[in-house]
C-alpha cells in the first residue's frame, strides 16, 4: 500500500473514532438533560430570603449561588479564599444583576474559623432560609489540622456539622428553612469509623477518606432531620452525580488528564448543580426531610450504614464532644 494511502487511512480512521466519541458524548449530554428536573419551569422566588452557600467560589457552589441570586435571594458566598471569593462574587453579580451578594470568609477545616464566621453571620442575618453545605475537598492524603482533625474529614463532615448546628437558631427563626447537604455516590465505597476524624482508625484505600466523609455527611443528614422534626427546618442530602469540576485539582496530572478525557461523557457543572437546586427550590419538597436524593432528583436509599439510627446518634455524640458544640462562645 502506498505511504500516502496508508497515512490517509490512519487519519480517516482516527478522525472517525474521534467523531464517534464526540457524537456519543453529545448523546450522553442530551440524555442527562432529558432526565433532569427542569429548572426553567420552577417558579420559586426568593426575594427577601437569605441563603448561605459554602464553596461558592467555583464549581457547583458558584452555579447554585448564581441561580439563587437570580431569584432574588440575598446570598452569602462562604469561601475559604478571600481573593477567589471576590472574583466569584464579581462574576455572579454581573450574571445575575444582583446587589444582594455578600462574601464571607470561612475555612471549613477549622472550627475556630467556623465559629468566627457563624458569629458574624448571626449578627448580620438573624434569619437564614437556606443553607447549602457544598464545599468539599478531595485527593488529599492523611493530613491533620492544627486542631488535631483529619483535613478531609474536617472539611467534608465536621465543618458542615458544626456550621449547621451553630446556625440552627437562625434557620428556625426563618419559619421555614432548608438545609441541603451535597453528598456523593462515592459514599457507597466508604465505611464508618469514628477514629478517622482524628487521623486514626482502620486503614483507608486511595481517596477513601473522601468516600467515608460523604457517607458520614449522609448519616448526619438523617439524624439532624430527626432532631429538627416539627421546627419548620428540613434537611436532605443529594448526589450531584459525576460532574466535571475542579475537585480533582489535588490529584496527580495522570488522574486529572483522565478526568478531562471523561468530560465528554459526564455532566458539566450546570447539570451537576441541578439536583442541588432541586432540593433548594422545588415546592413539592416542602416538608420533606431526612431523605437522600440521587443525581436524577429521585428519593433513594443511601448505604445501609447511613440508615442506622444508633450509628447516627453515636456519631452525633462524638461530634458534640469533638467540636465543643455545647460550649458557649
Amino acid at each position: 500500500m502506498p505511504q500516502w494511502l496508508l497515512l490517509s487511512t490512519l487519519v480517516w480512521g482516527s478522525g472517525f473514532v474521534l467523531l464517534l466519541v464526540l457524537l456519543f458524548g453529545l448523546y450522553v449530554q442530551l440524555l442527562y438533560k432529558s432526565h433532569l428536573w427542569d429548572l426553567q419551569h420552577c417558579s420559586t422566588e426568593l426575594t427577601g430570603k437569605t441563603a448561605v452557600v459554602t464553596g461558592a467560589n467555583s464549581g457547583i457552589g458558584k452555579i447554585v449561588a448564581q441561580e439563587l441570586a437570580c431569584r432574588g435571594a440575598r446570598v452569602i458566598l462562604a469561601c475559604r479564599s478571600q481573593e477567589r471569593g471576590q472574583r466569584a462574587l464579581a462574576k455572579i453579580q454581573a450574571a445575575s444583576k444582583s446587589n444582594c451578594l455578600v462574601l464571607g470568609e470561612v475555612d471549613l477545616s477549622s472550627m475556630a474559623s467556623i465559629r468566627s464566621f457563624a458569629r458574624w453571620l448571626l449578627q448580620e442575618y438573624p434569619e437564614i432560609h437556606l443553607l447549602v453545605n457544598n464545599a468539599a475537598v478531595c485527593g488529599f492524603p492523611k493530613i491533620l489540622t492544627p486542631e488535631g482533625l483529619d483535613f478531609t474529614f474536617a472539611t467534608n463532615y465536621v465543618g458542615p456539622f458544626l456550621l449547621t448546628n451553630l446556625l440552627q437558631g437562625a434557620l428556625q427563626r426563618a419559619g421555614s428553612a432548608r438545609v441541603v447537604n451535597v453528598s456523593s455516590f462515592r459514599q457507597a465505597h466508604g465505611y464508618i469509623d469514628e477514629e478517622h476524624l482524628t487521623g486514626a482508625g482502620r486503614p483507608l484505600a486511595f481517596n477513601q477518606n473522601y468516600d467515608c466523609s460523604k457517607l458520614l455527611l449522609t448519616s448526619f443528614t438523617t439524624e439532624l432531620a430527626r432532631r429538627l422534626k416539627g421546627t419548620g427546618v428540613t434537611v436532605n442530602s443529594v448526589d450531584p452525580g459525576v460532574v466535571y469540576t475542579g475537585i480533582m485539582k489535588n490529584f496527580s496530572w495522570t488522574y486529572r488528564f483522565l478526568f478531562w478525557l471523561s468530560s465528554f461523557f459526564i455532566k458539566d457543572v450546570k447539570q451537576g448543580a441541578i439536583p442541588v437546586l432541586y432540593l433548594s427550590l422545588a415546592k413539592e419538597l416542602d416538608g420533606i426531610s431526612g431523605k437522600y436524593f440521587s443525581s436524577s432528583c429521585v428519593v433513594t436509599l443511601p448505604p445501609r450504614a447511613a440508615q442506622d439510627p444508633q450509628v447516627a446518634q453515636s456519631l452525633w455524640n462524638t461530634l458534640v464532644q469533638l467540636t465543643n458544640l455545647n460550649k458557649t462562645d
